[in-house]
């Protein structure tokens, strides 16, 4: 070993509450000047108007990313029925409004049910998922038609805690890859009246949980 290489840097995991209108890149990207470390990820993206668990590892730490990825994830968030948007949440405007004054309780249960197990999932098109190596979300934005194929996730638990017309609380428990706001649009439709995603918190992946993950604030001022 060569005695004037410079020390490998052995890498840390810090696990933060990401703040609401972040991008996951935005909190690696502080992260990283921050703690002057230039090798640095993030295990599973979070969209901008989410807010909750984000996994970040430096170092030789970054070869357990893939590893945290892969654990069982959990969110809680709102579901509004009767409106749509594009992106099925609320960075697009609603583009279409549903009466909802005849769903009952049951059929929000029913729906639930259905979205249970193994299902399959189309990713929404503004998501990062490459077509021929453009993200997904880029081509949606510029206008351009956007086909995504279907994918196989895993739904262990879906509740509904509070429901309060138009707006249905949930608590959804689900495998890697699951999009929560194509689960949105999903519920809608089984409903037929249309929903999209209000808020959206990740509380824990894995044993994980946000409860003791810190705030970005609170990490920078150290």
């Amino acid at each position: 070993m060569d005695p004037n290489a410079p020390p490998v840097d052995p890498g840390k995991v810090w696990f933060v509450d990401k703040p609401l209108q972040w991008t996951s890149f935005d909190v690696v990207k502080k992260m990283r000047g921050h703690f002057k470390v230039k090798k640095i990820g993030h295990a599973g993206t979070l969209d901008p108007l989410a807010t909750g668990l984000l996994i970040l590892c430096s170092g030789k730490k970054t070869k357990e990313i893939e590893h945290y990825q892969g654990l069982e994830k959990e969110y809680t968030g709102i579901f509004r029925i009767g409106q749509t948007t594009p992106s099925f949440d609320l960075e697009t405007e609603v583009d279409s409004e549903t009466d909802y004054s005849n769903i009952s309780y049951k059929e929000v249960s029913t729906a639930t049910t259905k979205l249970t197990g193994t299902i399959a999932q189309i990713p929404p098109i503004y998501s990062a998922v490459k077509i021929d190596g453009k993200r997904a979300y880029k081509s949606a934005r510029a206008g351009e038609e956007v086909k995504l194929k279907s994918r196989m996730v895993h739904i262990q638990l879906f509740e509904t805690p509070c429901i309060n017309l138009p707006d249905v609380h949930f608590r959804i428990v689900c495998s890697k890859g699951t999009y929560i706001r194509s689960i949105a649009r999903d519920f809608g439709q089984l409903l037929g009246v249309g929903a999209h995603l209000t808020e959206l918190r990740r509380v824990r992946i894995g044993e994980f949980h946000v409860d003791n993950a810190q705030s970005l604030e609170t990490l920078i001022e150290k």
